[in-house]
């Protein structure tokens, strides 16, 4: 599978992925965007600054780029650099479909930015559409945002059509969101083609402040799926100037960054296989980067734990968090 390259990878941060969905876009629900991104938020300036960080990213030994159909522009962005740097192959590129952009590339559209749908014929639409921008270069296509009730999980004429996908080659996984992504989680686990089961990767949101997947993510860690950690910053609010008091003063004993602190949190975990970085400016991560340095005694996990919110106030937060 795609991932063993990624697994064999020497660099001390081949466990970092970056992650384009604070730039593929004009608008997302990231604290601080307004100061990170140019003043023009034009496909061309994104195009500019999603370049910059990919570069930075290929330099710094990270070896794997997450982007979305729901993610603006991400998709043609990074099959535009690589077709700019054909040297990078060693890339491990994961996408995900079941959200289309509905925002116009507009940061005050009128409702939702993204629409979900997890059906067969919008698997058809935008498989087509990933196939046309990056070809042969997706390694992995993930459900974008499963929970326990989504049609993608018990679908299975959806089933057939991603075990078909498998058998080309490309790795099959998927995303959960919400309070109850360990449900998501096992059930996903139980889901099979042919007594085979076809998942072979799962993203979830980990991080100080909200940790509920980690049992689940054990088990399918346990059950040879790749785990991705994605919203490590919890959408900035893990961030400076943000990031909470105990955060703050376990990054000043470091001499870190409180992203680079927030980030070492899931990487330590055992069943981490990739964190990613949702850095918008080059010089976040490089921050984020020195994920790789931090040490996290026992005291400091101890302090660090008590972060952790109770999961339907998280995500009743997160809901609350505006465009920027």
């Amino acid at each position: 599978m795609p991932f063993t390259r990624l697994a064999a990878a020497t660099t001390p941060t081949a466990h970092i992925g970056i992650g384009l969905a604070a730039v593929g876009r004009p608008g997302y629900i990231t604290l601080g965007r307004e100061g990170d991104l140019p003043p023009s938020r034009s496909v061309e300036a994104l195009r500019e600054r999603a370049f910059e960080l990919l570069d930075a990213a290929y330099a710094s030994g990270v070896r794997y780029v997450d982007v979305a159909r729901s993610y603006g522009c991400s998709e043609e962005f990074l099959a535009d650099w690589l077709r700019a740097r054909p040297g990078n192959r060693d890339v491990v590129v994961g996408s995900k479909w079941g959200y289309a952009y509905t925002a116009g590339w507009r940061t005050d559209a009128e409702g939702p930015h993204e629409v979900k749908d997890h059906s067969v014929a919008a698997y058809d639409r935008q498989r087509a559409e990933s196939a046309e921008l990056l070809g042969d270069r997706l390694d992995l296509y993930q459900i974008h945002s499963v929970t326990p009730e989504s049609p993608a999980l018990t679908d299975k004429e959806l089933h057939g059509r991603l075990a078909g996908l498998a058998d080309a080659g490309v790795t099959v996984g998927l995303s959960v969101s919400g309070p109850e992504q360990a449900a998501a989680i096992r059930a996903a686990l139980e889901v099979t083609v042919d007594g085979e089961p076809l998942f072979r990767t799962v993203q979830a949101t980990y991080n100080l402040l909200e940790t509920s997947a980690g049992p689940a993510l054990a088990e399918a860690h346990e059950a040879g799926l790749t785990v991705i950690v994605k919203e490590g910053m919890a959408n900035g609010r893990l961030a400076a100037p943000h990031a909470p008091a105990p955060l703050r003063e376990v990054a000043e004993e470091t001499g870190l960054g409180c992203d680079a602190v927030a980030l070492a949190a899931p990487l330590r975990e055992p069943w981490a296989g990739v964190v990613l970085s949702g850095a918008a400016t080059a010089v976040q991560l490089v921050s984020n980067l020195h994920v790789t340095a931090v040490d996290l005694d026992v005291s400091r996990l101890e302090r660090l734990a008590g972060l952790a919110e109770e999961p339907r106030e998280y995500w009743a937060r997160r809901a609350d968090l505006p465009w920027h």
